[in-house]
């Protein structure tokens, strides 16, 4: 868990996905065109992805990818994403976290 809060310290948008995950790639891009700059792990592409994945199940998430952090908080999947989205609350979570500034 350490090392997962160790890669999303000071971010205001992390995402863990992995290269081949066409659903990361949707959630990086709806933070892009919202104007936040996401940071992106790349789990089957760094050195220590199994262990982070690790780290994730064990802070409650049961999939694998993507995994959305806003403001050091865990969002969840795709999914939660989406909702929070269509909800009209994704926007204000962005500002508060500092990822954009409308």
């Amino acid at each position: 868990m350490d090392v997962v809060n160790v890669m999303i310290q000071e971010k205001p948008v992390v995402i863990f996905s992995k290269s081949s995950c066409c659903m990361s790639h949707s959630i990086e891009s709806l933070m892009r065109g919202f104007g936040a700059n996401p940071t992106i792990y790349q789990l089957d592409q760094i050195p220590n992805g199994q262990q982070i994945e690790r780290a994730l199940m064990q802070l409650g998430f049961r999939q694998s990818v993507p995994a959305v952090f806003i403001g050091q908080q865990l969002i969840g999947n795709e999914r939660q994403v989406m909702s929070l989205h269509i909800q009209n609350q994704l926007v204000p979570l962005l500002i508060q976290a500092g990822a954009i500034w409308i």
